[in-house]
């Protein structure tokens, strides 16, 4: 009877442990990181409708044919600019992140080459909704940038024209929408300069505030005051 009891308790054992490993596995999934997840994805032998689009804008082969150096090279694009699923597929979301980054990298080191936002008012921040980049300058003189943002969808439009700084908090909470605004700087209303844990690239944008990268927002925080000037102009795609 010991040896029956003890062969069953073995087996409530066992079964409690395959219980118990059922329930980690899709924890383990549910909350794995953006990169493990990346890392794991596979790389799809299919083309998308605009292989030929990222082709030409990778620098690769220009055929139209889905190879694995191809798949390789559009996965660590979608990867970098938090596309997902980042499986190679050369799709609408893909092209589309690829439109937009087109004209920030043309920007390079001259972002103001137009002389659209102000050079007479000292230290300014400048937004152009257009091409979805901000940076800061003195006078002529780039200080830092550009930088990538996401600003206001369809009908939460980031507001254009002269602004200024005048309230900063390191650690703001909305009130609105309950999500983290870390290194905010309020410059009309409630739109501010902020910076998101997902991608700036994401659609289809934000409640009209400037959403920023991590450090980009940080170095924001670190060279702008309260009272300094923020210019807004153009218009973003989609809107």
């Amino acid at each position: 009877m010991r040896r029956s009891g003890a062969r069953a308790g073995s087996r409530r054992r066992t079964g409690a442990a395959l219980a118990l490993t059922a329930l980690t596995v899709p924890l383990t999934v549910a909350f794995s990181s953006p990169a493990s997840a990346a890392a794991a994805s596979p790389c799809t032998a299919f083309r998308g409708p605009y292989q030929k689009q990222a082709e030409r804008f990778l620098g690769l082969r220009v055929d139209g044919r889905q190879s694995a150096s191809d798949c390789r090279a559009i996965r660590a694009f979608q990867t970098s600019h938090g596309i997902t699923p980042n499986i190679g597929y050369a799709g609408p979301v893909t092209w589309g992140v690829m439109k937009l980054v087109a004209p920030q990298r043309a920007a390079g080191h001259h972002p103001n080459k137009a002389r659209k936002c102000p050079t007479d008012r000292g230290r300014i921040a400048c937004v152009d909704l257009t091409r979805q980049l901000s940076w800061i300058q003195d006078g002529s003189k780039l200080v830092f940038g550009p930088v990538p943002v996401r600003t206001g969808r369809d009908g939460f439009e980031t507001r254009t024209g002269a602004k200024k700084i005048y309230w900063r908090h390191l650690h703001h909470v909305s009130t609105l929408y309950h999500v983290a605004m870390p290194y905010s700087q309020f410059f009309d209303g409630g739109q501010a300069f902020h910076s998101i844990s997902g991608s700036v690239w994401s659609a289809p944008g934000s409640h009209g505030c400037v959403n920023m990268r991590s450090n980009d927002a940080r170095k924001y925080w670190a060279l702008l005051s309260n009272g300094d000037d923020v210019y807004v102009y153009g218009r973003k795609p989609g809107t």
